[in-house]
């Protein structure tokens, strides 16, 4: 009994530290970010807060214009992948046809190959189609996802054939029998996906730095990578900070407002 305790506080003061590691850059970059600007680095504000680096970055930075493109590329892409996802887990989850066995197995391997080697190929691609420096040119490689697909077979390998029958036999297509069978179960798989897919292609910096050149096509990330470089930054780690606090915001409070559910898709959807 004695041990069990030791061993259950210790795990506790581990996880705590653990928790202080992975919060030290954010609570020093939010720290930065509302503190007056300065040259010395410390990891708590020296100076008065302030929000004149919020206002400084807002105008320098056409913020609105990669905060519409970011959006844009993450709701899309989630869309599409929402729709070509649920087809292809159903047809290799329900489906008998030849050749099932192959398609998922090179599926699978999709999982286990960086986005990083397939750079070269796309980008290729993109430019015989003439996609480059454009918004759908961003998208087009990612309308597809190796996860998603995997994740939704799984779950709707667990549906009982019988309630796919039944919703047969009272008149229902196969679109309808996939919306109102199939994707109510697989709900943890679609939330736990939809935090991957959302967090990556918001945080994405080196394929849109690579494929778009114009401002307008532009999208957070690539904005703080220039504006990190600009003379408008001053060198200065206050201002910096400020920007990339502005594009973290909404994933800090999505987090924080659905935390519980985001636990919850993830354990329901097996990962751990």
């Amino acid at each position: 009994m004695y041990q069990r305790k030791v061993k259950k506080i210790l795990i506790t003061v581990m996880s705590i530290l653990l928790a202080i590691v992975m919060l030290a850059p954010l609570i020093w970059l939010v720290g930065t970010a509302f503190s007056e600007p300065t040259f010395n680095m410390s990891f708590l504000p020296t100076t008065k807060f302030t929000l004149d680096n919020i206002k400084y970055v807002w105008e320098a930075i056409p913020f609105g214009k990669y905060y519409i493109n970011t959006i844009t590329l993450v709701v899309v892409t989630f869309c599409v992948q929402f729709i070509t996802s649920t087809l292809a887990g159903y047809a290799l989850a329900v489906l008998d046809f030849k050749g099932k066995t192959l398609i998922f197995a090179i599926i699978f391997m999709q999982i286990i190959i960086p986005n990083d080697v397939l750079i070269t190929p796309n980008y290729m691609t993109l430019s015989d189609l003439g996609l480059i420096d454009t918004k759908l040119g961003i998208m087009l490689p990612f309308f597809g996802s190796a996860l998603a697909i995997f994740l939704l077979r799984q779950h709707f390998k667990t549906v009982p054939k019988a309630l796919a029958e039944a919703a047969r036999l009272d008149g229902a297509n196969t679109w309808q029998t996939i919306w109102r069978v199939y994707m109510p179960t697989a709900k943890p798989a679609y939330l736990s996906f939809a935090v991957i897919s959302v967090s990556y292609h918001w945080n994405n910096y080196l394929w849109p730095l690579i494929v778009t050149n114009a401002p307008e096509n532009r999208t957070l990330t690539v904005g703080l990578a220039i504006f990190a470089k600009s003379k408008e930054a001053n060198m200065q780690w206050a201002n910096v900070c400020a920007a990339t606090f502005i594009i973290i915001l909404p994933l800090l409070l999505a987090f924080f407002i659905l935390q519980r559910q985001f636990m919850e898709s993830f354990v329901g959807a097996g990962i751990k």
